[in-house]
């Protein structure tokens, strides 16, 4: 539950389903999403030794809480990032139902990894971050069920770096799951939730 008058919490996110994750644990926050060139950034940062993808998971994190922490410095404001490593490569976005598809039979019969990050910013500094993975196994299937669960799922699933959300249709795609369920999502909630705690933000 949220406190009086306490710092304002901004959301440097577009993701939907970020949001509605904070919604549904009661924490009122403003959105304002970052303007930050994400491909540019991961694109740097993989030519940068190998970085490993949870370390550019958390600093688009810290990147996104700080550029909009420079223009509301008094609020707590939360950034996040998600990436998806298979084999050492990372899968961006599907940009339309065919990269869908093929991200999909790429994964399939796999281990892949989900990389969460989360920071908290103020006054245009990161004060808070976490990261953490969730290894995620898809059972083999055909290339038709691919298409039968593209057509059923719709254009949703470009949203989401695997063309799947596991809280919906998506969970048909997996034979196991190691990991918190709020990692998958995008979002390490408790840990957050904890740091919000402990700054005061929320009723501990």
């Amino acid at each position: 539950m949220m406190q009086d008058n306490i710092a304002e919490i901004i959301l440097a996110s577009a993701s939907p389903s970020r949001a509605a994750l904070l919604a549904a644990a009661g924490i009122v926050a403003r959105i304002v999403p970052a303007d930050v060139d994400e491909p540019a950034i991961r694109s740097a940062l993989e030519g940068a030794q190998g970085t490993p993808p949870a370390d550019i998971a958390e600093m688009l994190a810290r990147t996104k809480a700080e550029t909009v922490s420079a223009r509301f410095p008094e609020a707590l404001v939360v950034g996040a990032d998600q990436l998806l490593e298979l084999e050492g490569r990372i899968f961006e976005k599907p940009s339309d139902m065919e990269a869908a598809r093929r991200s999909l039979l790429a994964l399939r019969g796999k281990t892949h990894y989900l990389h969460a990050s989360v920071a908290v910013a103020r006054g245009g500094e990161t004060i808070w971050a976490h990261s953490a993975s969730a290894h995620m196994t898809m059972r083999e299937f055909e290339p038709e069920f691919v298409g039968r669960y593209l057509a059923q799922a719709g254009e949703r699933v470009l949203s989401s770096v695997g063309a799947y959300q596991l809280e919906s249709l998506g969970v048909h795609l997996f034979e196991t799951i190691e990991g918190d369920y709020f990692t998958i999502l995008g979002l390490p909630l408790l840990p957050l939730l904890d740091f919000l705690r402990r700054e005061g933000a929320l009723v501990s």
